[in-house]
């Protein structure tokens, strides 16, 4: 099983990517802009390939427990990231909701400087359970990538 967060269009400070599991497209993500030199709550996290966890203990936790009765178990973490901690796949709709996490979105739009992902809830309720299975099960790693075209220099964001 593979599990892949992708990155396909940078803004300003933000950064588009899709996730998919299983070759199978899953939601769009909206995360913080890539950058060389990492900036705390504004820089995405890095390529390469991480584990995902189940995270019970922290705060935004509870508040996921009564907003998603039934449904939640605890955050979905990206797990073994190099100086980054608290990483969750969340809700959330532009830059500033994000502090480094990736947001769900069932579409996206752009304001000609930055992206946003929009009905983030509805595709959190869709994509939730299938990490969670993930996890479960062992299957828990994730590779996250940009596309071949997209490379680092292309997403740093520019001085203008």
């Amino acid at each position: 099983m593979a599990t892949k967060l992708i990155r396909v269009a940078a803004g300003q400070n933000s950064t588009l990517s899709h996730l998919y599991i299983n070759e199978l497209f899953q939601c769009y993500l909206l995360e913080d802009a890539v950058r060389k030199n990492k900036i705390a709550g504004v820089t995405a996290i890095p390529t390469g390939d991480f584990r995902l966890k189940l995270n019970t203990a922290a705060a935004m936790n509870r508040d996921y427990e009564k907003r998603f009765k039934g449904l939640h178990e605890g955050m979905i973490e990206i797990d073994g990231i190099p100086t980054f901690d608290l990483v969750f796949f969340h809700i959330g709709n532009k830059k500033e909701d994000t502090k480094g996490c990736p947001l769900t979105g069932h579409y996206w739009a752009n304001d000609g400087k930055d992206f946003g992902v929009f009905n983030s809830t509805q595709a959190y309720k869709l994509v939730y359970p299938k990490l969670l299975d993930l996890v479960k099960t062992g299957n828990d790693l994730i590779q996250i990538s940009n596309v071949s075209w997209l490379h680092d220099d292309f997403l740093t964001p520019k001085k203008k």
